[in-house]
């Protein structure tokens, strides 16, 4: 079974697959008498394909045994797909270009201040969490029409995320 390293995320190296929400280097505005601040445009949200509205959520999401098995991949071809942990807890983001070709893979870890939005069409696989009932934002595609593409991999084809996390 092929093992996956784990790299930091960062937007350069997601920038393939969508992109990387965090404050970190972005010049907040100033609101509400100073007591706030704002920081505008971290995300392009992409929902409108065939009658899409933008679909707000909550998602609380569980561990899975180890070593995490990757098993299949999902993409969105109607909209893109935003999580932003709400415990900032790190977590795993796994992503590739074709769920048939290993090499195509890409792991990554999260700090629990930096959310991600899939880009539409993006393979990802579902929620990967570090943490037991770790909480997400989660902005995506409402509406009409079918948003979900799923490959089951066969046994033979699962990856092994890495134990160590970057």
């Amino acid at each position: 079974m092929l093992t996956l390293p784990i790299a930091p995320l960062t937007k350069a190296a997601f920038a393939p697959f969508g992109e990387v929400i965090e404050t970190k280097n972005a010049k907040p505005k100033l609101i509400n008498d100073g007591f706030a601040e704002r920081f505008d445009g971290l995300a392009q949200i992409d929902v409108a394909a065939e009658g899409g509205a933008v679909n707000i959520s909550l998602f609380s999401g569980s561990l899975r045994p180890s070593p995490i098995l990757i098993k299949v991949m999902e993409r969105h071809p109607l909209g893109s797909q935003l999580f932003m942990p709400l415990n900032e807890k790190p977590w795993l983001v796994v992503v590739c270009t074709d769920p048939r070709f290993p090499a195509s893979y890409r792991a990554f870890s999260a700090s629990g201040e930096q959310g991600v939005n899939y880009a539409r069409n993006t393979w990802h696989h579902p929620l990967l969490v570090l943490t037991d009932l770790s909480p997400f934002l989660v902005v995506d595609r409402g509406g009409p029409g079918d948003n979900l593409e799923e490959v089951r991999l066969a046994e033979a084809d699962w990856l092994a995320l890495a134990q160590n996390v970057a």
